[in-house]
Order: structure tokens, then C-alpha cells, then sequence
């Protein structure tokens, strides 16, 4: 999908100073939606896939600018996201194969249970908030400088698409992992094969960062 934006965006017009001003300004509403829904989800999966749609609104936003810096940022953050998303999925697969439901207020305090998965939702999350040493910082933050140097307004609502995404972020590391257990449900330990599932999900976010050139060009 963001190949094919990308590709379409080489036909629009030069100016989208003026031409393609209601489509950013539509995706930048678009992602803050995306987010405010977000935080009214109940079911795991489904908060975790509108949270990609919130992502990808930046990745349309950066390549609408028609800028190589939007177009770096861009990529870095189809790369960043597709590592994060994928690992939150396989840890919401781990949590639903034990408890056998996505519903977040039945499958809480996993973290008393389950402390070292835990630990993976803690990494999965602060990635998902681009928290260095991650490579998603480096696309944030490129999307970010874009967009300012296209319109300096739009610093307001990207400020408010990052605190909402640390809000849900939080607020599904909580909902999952604190709180009191549920005793009816039967927690066997984790396997190896997730834990290195986890692992080749997380090393490249982090190594990455090194050589961003790897997916940012030259």
C-alpha cells in the first residue's frame, strides 16, 4: 500500500502547497481519529490494527509533501511499523492462546503470571512510541521535520497524534498486564520459539538505528 502511494504521488501535481492541502489535511485528522479510537477499544487486535492505520496516515503524510526527506521518512516508517505491529500481533497471540479471549478487561494482570512475557510488551510498546534506540524515531522524526518545513502549523497536530499514541500505547500495556489475575484462566509458561519469534522482531528495530541507509538510502 505505501509502495503504490508512493508511486502515485509522482503524478500529482508540483504544488501541494495548494492542491493537496485537503488530502494532508484530511490525513492528519485521519490519524488522530485513528488514535482517539484507539483508546476506546476493548478488544486487543483491533486496537493494535487501528493503531497501523494511525502509523500509515504519516507515511501518507510524508509521502504527499513530494519531498526526498518526506519520501526517507516514509520508508523508515513502513520498516519501523511493519516490525512493531508484527510484534505486537504475535504478543497478542500469545496472550489470547492462553486465555483464550482478546477482551481487555478479562485478560489482565498477565504480568504476575507471565513477568518475562511482560517484559516483551514493555519493549513492544516503548517501540511503538518510538522510543530510542528504535529505528521508529528516526522516521518520526523525519515525517515530523517535513511536514514543519511544508507548514509549520501542522506541529499542533502531530503533537497531538504523538500523545495519543504514548496514551494508547499505555493504556494497552496496562490493561494487559496489571491489574488482578484471572484465576479461571490457565497460564503454561512461554515457549522458546516465542521468545525467539520476539527477538527477530526487536533486533532490527534496535539495529537498524546503526545503519538507517539500509532502508533510507544513501
Amino acid at each position: 500500500g505505501g509502495y503504490g502511494i508512493a508511486r502515485i504521488t509522482t503524478v500529482l501535481p508540483t504544488t501541494p502547497q495548494t492542491t493537496l492541502l485537503p488530502l494532508i489535511a484530511l490525513a492528519l485528522w485521519g490519524s488522530i481519529m485513528a488514535n482517539i479510537i484507539c483508546l476506546r477499544q476493548t478488544d486487543l487486535k483491533s486496537l493494535i490494527a487501528y493503531s497501523s492505520v494511525g502509523h500509515m496516515a504519516l507515511v501518507i503524510l510524508a509521502l504527499l509533501t513530494k519531498t526526498p526527506w518526506g519520501l526517507t521518512g516514509a520508508m523508515i516508517m513502513m520498516v519501523a511499523h511493519g516490525l512493531t505491529s508484527s510484534m505486537t500481533f504475535c504478543l497478542a497471540n500469545t496472550t489470547y492462546e492462553r486465555s483464550n479471549t482478546r477482551t481487555l478487561i478479562i485478560a489482565t494482570g498477565m504480568q504476575l503470571t507471565l513477568p518475562l512475557l511482560a517484559t516483551w510488551w514493555l519493549l513492544a510498546n516503548l517501540a511503538n512510541m518510538a522510543l530510542p534506540p528504535s529505528i521508529n524515531i528516526m522516521g518520526e522524526l523525519s515525517i515530523m521535520s517535513t511536514l514543519f518545513y511544508w507548514s509549520p502549523t501542522t506541529i499542533i497536530p502531530l503533537t497531538i497524534n504523538t500523545l495519543l499514541t504514548a496514551a494508547y500505547s499505555l493504556y494497552m500495556l496496562i490493561a494487559t498486564q496489571r491489574g488482578k489475575p484471572n484465576t479461571t484462566m490457565y497460564m503454561y509458561p512461554t515457549h522458546t520459539r516465542e521468545h525467539l519469534l520476539l527477538t527477530l522482531h526487536l533486533l532490527p528495530l534496535m539495529l537498524l538505528i546503526i545503519n538507517p541507509t539500509l532502508i533510507a538510502g544513501p
